[in-house]
């Protein structure tokens, strides 16, 4: 079979291929292009942070014109300069190397830089530069890609829990039926979780290090023996690269600050799994109804179908992103001594991982757009459950003492269905106060929501 070019219908994968329209907000940060010109733009400011310092007298600062070159070449670097560096990849088998060989290529046609090419990676291993560079990458997506996209999805269901903040509906234990909630506040309590989560994941500082082949500053002190390494270190990873430092490390930064970003980015994403499974039952039996969508099918064979494949498809994109992101955090913080290679590969699939989380949340969006409340099911099953009037009753009875409350509701009503009647006479037959009576007599199973409502317009706060 001949071979086939690469395209969104012969990639391996689905973030390539038939999401690839979805992800493509993340292919500039996590792609192979991405993570080069990542590097590059770590080395050239390395390169401009080392000629800032009076003490490196071999590197004078670059003029305007130069300056504004190697501004040039970190902002301006495209896919066929990436090409380029993947054919010098290829001839020293080490991706960093070729970036550095690359920017030499492009050094040596500038007069006043060229002289200077070996302050380029100067006292840098290759990790040096892949920590920075994946610590800029994951600064930018969860900036730029994760946060307003979960900001968005959180909106609207804080919009939801606003609008059906007083919809009164059966609540399910168990799955059976239990003490009504309304429909706002059950969506308001997502919306809580997920603000909690969002801010756990936006206040995670991303490390990086400066430090040298095992952490040390061995090469730096030889060449520099009276720099003050660590600061100079410290200052580049902060002021130059908007990252925080780690000022002890072995050949790597030990990622767990990564680990935490990946933990809490999952914790999310089990909220939004939990809340793809409500919704699919709630469909299910009623709750929501979903406005099909002119041409679209449910069914190769059944034409009334309208599946709920939006959360199903969040599920399932969500299983896929939490398994990545698990093997993320528990693998990248462990090396063996000063370092081994296994945390390179698996970083790679950092934007697997992140492209499955928002492929999973748009799936989300899609499938909220398309729900509408069935205001006639819900009152059809709160009118169906008197019982769940027995926890209001026995409660009240309680306070006035009645014996053993809890047991004569019990023998009432469990396993039971009762209706407004019996319930009447059972509240007439008690030796309660008559205003007692007849508020308990007033009570309905949409009436009995507590504070529910209130809590969910806690949502808007």
């Amino acid at each position: 079979m001949p071979e086939l070019e690469l395209n969104a219908l012969t990639a391996t994968g689905p973030l390539d291929g038939r999401y690839a329209s979805r992800t493509r907000g993340l292919r500039d940060l996590t792609s192979e292009y991405g993570l080069i010109r990542a590097r590059v733009r770590v080395e050239i400011a390395w390169f401009e942070h080392l000629a800032a310092l009076p003490e490196v007298r071999e590197l004078p600062a670059p003029s305007a014109d130069a300056a504004a070159f190697l501004a040039a070449l970190a902002q301006g670097f495209g896919p066929e300069d990436a090409a380029r560096v993947k054919q010098i990849e290829a001839t020293t088998n080490h991706d960093v190397k070729a970036v550095e060989y690359w920017l030499k290529e492009k050094l040596a046609g500038n007069a006043e830089l060229s002289p200077h090419v070996e302050f380029l990676h100067f006292a840098c291993t290759s990790e040096d530069i892949n920590n920075t560079a994946y610590g800029l990458i994951l600064k930018e997506a969860r900036e730029r890609e994760l946060l307003p996209t979960l900001d968005a999805l959180t909106g609207q269901l804080r919009e939801l829990a606003r609008e059906h903040a007083e919809r009164p509906m059966l609540s399910r234990t168990h799955g059976q039926p239990a003490s009504p909630t309304t429909l706002g506040k059950e969506i308001a309590n997502v919306v809580a979780r997920l603000a909690r989560q969002r801010s756990q994941l936006a206040a995670v500082p991303i490390l990086a290090k400066m430090n040298g082949a095992v952490g040390n500053y061995n090469a730096h002190l030889s060449a520099y023996p009276d720099i003050d390494w660590a600061t100079v270190g410290r200052d580049f990873v902060e002021e130059r690269l908007g990252l925080e430092w780690n000022p002890l490390t072995t050949q790597i930064e030990p990622h767990d600050a990564v680990a935490e970003l990946f933990d809490a980015l999952a914790r999310a994403n089990t909220v939004l799994l939990d809340l793809c499974r409500d919704v699919w039952g709630y469909i299910s039996i009623g709750v929501f109804r979903q406005q099909p969508v002119a041409g679209e099918v449910g069914s190769s064979t059944m034409p009334h179908k309208v599946n709920p494949i939006d959360f199903e498809n969040g599920e399932g994109n969500l299983g896929i992103a939490n398994a990545l992101l698990g093997h993320l955090a528990g693998k990248l913080p462990v090396s063996r001594w000063q370092r081994d290679l296994t945390d390179s590969t698996v970083l790679r699939a950092m934007g697997t991982a992140l492209g499955h989380t928002v492929v999973a949340w748009q799936s989300i969006q899609k499938g909220l757009s398309k729900l509408a409340v069935d205001e006639e099911h819900l009152d059809r099953e709160l009118d169906a459950a008197w019982e769940v009037l027995a926890e209001a009753i026995q409660t009240v009875m309680r306070r006035y003492a009645i014996p053993e409350p809890y047991e004569k509701l019990k023998a009432l009503t469990r396993g039971r269905r009762i209706d407004r009647a019996s319930l009447q006479e059972f509240i007439q037959g008690l030796e309660l106060p008559e205003d007692e009576k007849r508020r308990l007599s007033e009570l309905t199973p949409a009436r009995y929501v507590g504070a529910a409502a209130a809590l969910a317009r806690k949502s808007d706060s």
